[in-house]
């Protein structure tokens, strides 16, 4: 028998963490009478006056949420690392290791309408939240080894409000996949002096398989290892090593590329698309500032749960959790799915 990609199982690479994935495409045939979630709606007000989240209204904290107009950032209510805390002792027993974690965390409001999304707000309006973006990282990058820009959109992703709106988290350390990452993008550049996500580009380019939206500045695809049904991954094409690099053209083109594809999200099912995504650049902090990023580029990752319909998600249990991760539908089908769907105009807009 000849192998053919969509009808036999096979295992993938992923470069970038050293770690294999299962994709078995025949499973797509298989019914489906698990759990179904619940279809996530936009049926929000502008404004609700229980929302913590919107302008003026009051935290559980006591503290009040300013009446802003356009994006608005917090130090977190109930932050998972704080700056003064108590270190750990030492410990000398190599299977009871612990270690100091210092950071910040903050929420950053997108816009001060509830009802609002990213693919359903303005590019210019996203340009707004780029720049955000751009001002919370010079400030913490200055400090932390690490600054974690990320939402969680949609109940399905455990986010427990709403409102348009993302995190920070800053950390003292490397947290461990930006250290996996470090470690096999500086070997591979060693070796071929050439950064792996740019030479990783261009293969993709002449490839032509997974390929989602393609544009000056950035690529977007379904990463040939990717684990997540609809994942993929925003790619840099400027060279960039961090999100404070970006010039206006390429953060206006960075905002036009997210609304693109967050709407071919939310197309895809006809739904308010769940997800949760986060930068990955190069490391910050004074231990990283005068250290080589030659090896790192720029990049975003969107991982999406849904896999049949805006209520059947992939579940990662079982097997994923206990041998390696495993995916139905090959990447190849999932970016002709999403390359096909529009990208231009919202489902709510027709």
């Amino acid at each position: 028998m000849q192998f053919v990609a969509t009808e036999h199982q096979h295992r993938r690479l992923n470069p970038l963490n050293g770690t294999w994935v299962l994709v078995c495409p025949h499973r797509t045939q298989r019914p489906w009478s698990g759990q179904q979630e619940k279809a996530q709606k936009n049926e929000l007000p502008d404004f609700d006056p229980t929302n913590p989240l919107c302008p003026g209204v009051t935290r559980p904290n006591g503290i009040q949420t300013p009446a802003y107009e356009s994006t608005y950032v917090f130090e977190n209510d109930f932050p998972a690392l704080v700056e003064q805390v108590p270190a750990p002792p030492n410990s000398d027993d190599p299977l009871f290791q612990v270690a100091p974690a210092h950071g910040n965390c903050r929420v950053m409001c997108f816009h001060p309408k509830s009802n609002l999304t990213l693919p359903t707000m303005t590019s210019a309006e996203i340009v707004v939240v780029i720049n955000e973006w751009i001002n919370q990282f010079n400030e913490l990058s200055s400090k932390y080894a690490w600054v974690q820009i990320f939402e969680n959109k949609g109940a399905a992703m455990g986010c427990s409000n709403p409102h348009p709106h993302c995190q920070i988290w800053s950390c003292s350390f490397l947290p461990t996949e930006p250290q996996l990452k470090q470690e096999r993008l500086r070997a591979y550049y060693a070796t071929n002096d050439r950064p792996l996500l740019g030479d990783y580009v261009e293969r993709e380019l002449q490839r032509r398989e997974r390929i989602v939206i393609d544009n000056p500045d950035w690529l977007v695809v379904v990463p040939f290892w990717a684990t997540w049904p609809f994942e993929t991954m925003l790619i840099s094409r400027n060279n960039n090593k961090r999100i404070n690099d970006l010039t206006l053209d390429q953060r206006y083109n960075l905002a036009v590329t997210i609304k693109e594809l967050t709407t071919k999200y939310d197309n895809l099912f006809q739904c308010s698309f769940p997800y949760s995504m986060g930068w990955h650049g190069a490391p910050t902090g004074p231990e990283h500032a005068h250290a080589s990023s030659a090896h790192w580029t720029l990049h975003a990752i969107y991982y999406p749960p849904l896999l049949r319909s805006a209520t059947v998600r992939k579940f990662m249990v079982g097997f994923e959790l206990l041998a390696m991760a495993q995916r139905d539908l090959t990447p190849e089908q999932a970016a002709q799915r999403l390359r096909e769907v529009d990208g231009t105009c919202h489902y709510l807009d027709k």
